[in-house]
């Protein structure tokens, strides 16, 4: 399951907060464990989760390939749900 967020609004600049690279590194961190805290690693068979910010825009991809089950997590809403807790996360660094 893929998840798109373009965080289309300016969410900060090199002078006035975080580096890009903490920036990324938060999104990063923060997707990844909203992940593992709906499935256990050992059930995960793959999953990317790639994030770009330049010139203030936030750009989240996560991709998640993990069992689909009646009564487990739903994969696509758990890659959607991860893209949103990296934008969230961004936006607590930044204070917005």
């Amino acid at each position: 399951m893929t998840s798109d967020t373009d965080a289309d609004a300016d969410v900060g600049s090199e002078t006035d907060g975080p580096s890009d690279e903490t920036v990324v590194q938060t999104a990063s961190d923060a997707a990844e464990g909203l992940i593992f805290s709906r499935y256990k690693q050992s059930e995960v068979r793959d999953y990317d989760v790639t994030i770009t910010f330049e010139d203030g825009v936030l750009e989240v991809d996560v991709y998640l390939n993990a069992p689909d089950e009646e009564d487990g997590p739903d994969p696509e809403r758990v890659a959607d749900d991860a893209a949103l807790a990296a934008r969230r996360a961004v936006d607590e660094l930044f204070g917005q």
